[in-house]
């Protein structure tokens, strides 16, 4: 169907709708998990389905329930409108993928569209054609349990993944049987919450809000995504929910954004705790003049709106214009004409294809932090015996959060290198319980290295306290892992660490203890044997850290591109007191962004311009400037490395980042191999939004340093001259 066609079928139905069934269709109500219809759970979305008073349902599962409540809406009401079913498929709906954390550090955007492939192949299958992804928030903010959900510190890099993932929900037809909706979330700054406290203040300046939080979403929005969802977050003292500004004035207007913007889970009634809104009725009036266009479980919309639009507190126009964007959206997923899936061809379960996929991603999205003297990647001829320990060598609780009810457990660590390393004798002890209280294991798991040539312990902190309202007051590893490091490490014997997890942990107590250390994140459905591809060197290790680690917690925020103080700190010149640094720390992060190391070694020369001088006025009318770099494997195997490119504004009318990402680039090189890689930059990157809140954009005159590298603290540098 054309933009045309839908205009008239949308004005069609507005006309024939009632006040009732037009607010009906801004209503989203949860389905009970795991029931069936015709429950006692599932009466109030029947009814209002039947009377056609109902636009969406989330969180109901599977073709066959998905139908049934289906038929009640398109057979049983009055104009048979379809109701479109929402799902949170995060990371993968029976396929889980790694986290998109642990995505991001593969800075290939490809892995996130694989996950978003398979995962929409599946859930569409089931009935479900919306998604509550892709999570868009940057933050800064390891102590915030949603960190798992994001793509890390960096707009540019979260933008590259938002585009991605887009386009592997999306595809090229919405309609098509192995699509569905994405929903850009959560507009805005919800990353920035206070101290890491899920749901909390974010107080940000117009600049900092458009040159950090709102890129993403613009690349999103600019990509197709066909929903936004609100954030559950206050901006500026302004709740999301009921912030035009962000909304309307820039989400709406300025970026042309014709699709639907639903509420968070509840997050219109919350309007009243966050002492915005008296009661539901000005949280209804406030949220939907501002411009959230369905509301999701809460029900204060179609409570109140029939008087709201009696009283002229809300218009005809903005309750039409909301409608049409709802129905606009089952238009685009061509529910009007296929309603229901195919039960029969339902994927009940993950496919071969989709496993190897997940394997593959996760492989890709490790980070090699430390490997003295070449521990890794462990010798299979030479390796006679492995010791295997820790609360999570024999886990399957390695999926991380946001799993879907009934996905398949993950492989443990230890089944796949028992089948990666066939001839090597392999002893599993626990070492210490999941939760990390129970150490009467540890005896065992001395006994097991002390007789073993090498040891692989598994540690970290589990799923369950990762996520949303997963906040951590402090980043080290649970109850008592670090004593099981320790006491392992004392065994003499080369000892690789693989970290589990779903944020930056504080590892300084023990890092030096160990020969190596492998970030395996939360890796998904086939952990176990991505974890031995990368161990093994079946899977030479090329991520790329995408947030920070600290040494401490007491350091936070930590994070890269920091902007600059008039005393800023000098690793040079550790001795001058008057400088922004602790007194009982070392400057500087445990592992910085960009930061990932393989088991080949690169030679990267220094970055070449196509030009060095170009006019601001020119930037401003699309010109561009080449950067090229030349990388080089000068190891002795192939591997990949990730070229990146920083840019930074020494003296700006608002003081700039020490540095900013602008361009990055996998690349997979065999030994002695060397190639050319080229970047682009144009007035985005070398630019930034004021405060002024109707939105400028500037490229002011004046030097501009270029970065090229393997990690954030890269120093070949070339300046080029705006004009």
């Amino acid at each position: 169907m054309s933009g045309h066609d839908h205009q008239s079928r949308i004005e069609e139905l507005l006309g024939q709708m009632t006040v009732d069934e037009k607010l009906g269709q801004l209503q989203q109500l949860a389905w009970a998990w795991g029931t069936g219809p015709g429950g006692a759970d599932t009466e109030q979305a029947e009814a209002a389905a039947r009377k056609g008073l109902l636009g969406s349902v989330l969180n109901i599962v599977g073709a066959e329930t998905s139908n049934a409540l289906q038929r009640i809406a398109v057979e049983e009401s009055r104009l048979g409108i379809p109701l479109v079913f929402g799902l949170d498929v995060i990371h993968g709906y029976h396929t889980t993928f790694p986290i998109p954390l642990a995505q991001a550090a593969a800075f290939d955007p490809a892995v996130t569209e694989k996950d978003a492939e398979v995962s929409a192949r599946e859930a569409r299958s089931n009935g479900t054609h919306w998604t509550f992804s892709p999570m868009m928030d940057v933050t800064r903010e390891p102590r915030w349990g949603r960190i798992a959900e994001s793509i890390g510190e960096d707009p540019y890099l979260t933008a590259g993944y938002a585009v991605a993932k887009v386009r592997g929900y999306q595809g090229a037809d919405l309609s098509a049987p192995d699509r569905i909706a994405a929903c850009a979330k959560h507009f805005v700054a919800y990353g920035g919450a206070e101290g890491g406290r899920d749901y909390n203040t974010v107080d940000v300046s117009e600049q900092r809000l458009r040159n950090l939080y709102l890129p993403p979403f613009r690349a999103a929005v600019d990509a197709g995504a066909v929903t936004v969802m609100a954030a559950f977050n206050t901006i500026s003292g302004v709740p999301a929910h009921a912030n035009p500004h962000t909304l309307t004035d820039i989400l709406k207007e300025e970026w042309g954004f014709d699709g639907v913007v639903v509420s968070d889970w509840t997050g219109v009634q919350e309007l009243i705790a966050h002492g915005n809104a008296a009661n539901e009725a000005e949280a209804a009036r406030r949220s939907l003049t501002a411009g959230v266009d369905m509301e999701m479980v809460s029900t204060t919309f179609v409570d109140h709106g029939r008087d709201l639009l009696a009283s002229g507190a809300l218009s005809q126009e903005r309750l039409d214009d909301a409608v049409a964007r709802v129905l606009r959206l089952k238009l685009r997923l061509g529910l009007f004409e296929s309603p229901y899936v195919e039960e029969s061809a339902a994927l009940t379960a993950p496919t071969p294809e989709a496993r190897a996929a997940a394997r593959e991603v996760a492989g890709r999205c490790m980070v090699l932090l430390k490997n003295d003297n070449n521990v890794l990647p462990l010798d299979a001829q030479a390796l006679r015996s492995l010791a295997v320990a820790g609360p999570f060598a024999d886990s399957g609780d390695l999926l991380g959060t946001w799993t879907l009810p009934g996905a398949p457990a993950a492989v443990p660590v230890l089944a796949g290198l028992r089948a990666a390393l066939p001839d090597t004798d392999i002893r599993h002890a626990v070492g210490v319980s999941s939760d990390g209280f129970d150490t009467g294991g540890i005896p065992e798991a001395v006994a097991a290295a002390e007789a073993a040539d090498a040891v692989v312990l598994v540690v970290g902190e589990p799923p369950a306290i990762s996520g949303e309202a997963a906040v951590r007051s402090e980043l080290g590893l649970p109850g008592a892992q670090e004593e099981l490091i320790d006491a392992v490490a004392a065994a003499g014997k080369p000892c690789v660490v693989v970290l589990v997890g779903g944020r930056p942990l504080t590892i300084g107590g023990w890092a030096d203890k160990v020969s190596a250390i492998v970030m395996a994140w939360h890796p998904g459905i086939e952990a176990g044997p991505a974890v031995a591809d990368v161990l093994t060197g079946a899977v030479v290790p090329g991520g790329k850290l995408p947030v920070t680690f600290p040494r401490t917690v007491g350091q936070l925020p930590l994070y890269y591109n920091h902007e600059r103080t008039g005393r800023p700190s000098d690793p040079a010149a550790p001795d001058v007191k008057y400088v922004s640094k602790y007194l009982d720390l070392a400057d500087g992060p445990e592992f910085a962004f960009g930061h990932g190391l393989s088991y080949t070694t690169f030679s990267l020369g220094d970055p070449v311009l196509s030009r060095e001088r170009i006019g601001a006025e020119e930037l401003g009318a699309g010109a561009t400037v080449e950067v090229s770099v030349v990388i080089r494997n000068s190891g002795d195997r192939e591997g990949d490395e990730v070229v990146q490119l920083y840019v930074q504004d020494p003296a700006a009318s608002i003081a700039q980042p020490v540095r900013r990402l602008r361009g990055f680039r996998r690349i997979r090189l065999a030994a002695g191999e060397e190639r050319e890689v080229r970047f682009t930059l144009g007035a985005d990157d070398l630019g930034f939004w004021t405060n002024d809140p109707a939105g400028v954009f500037t490229v002011e005159p004046g030097e501009i340093h270029i970065h090229t590298g393997n990690s954030s603290q890269t120093r070949a540098r070339r300046t080029l001259l705006i004009t």
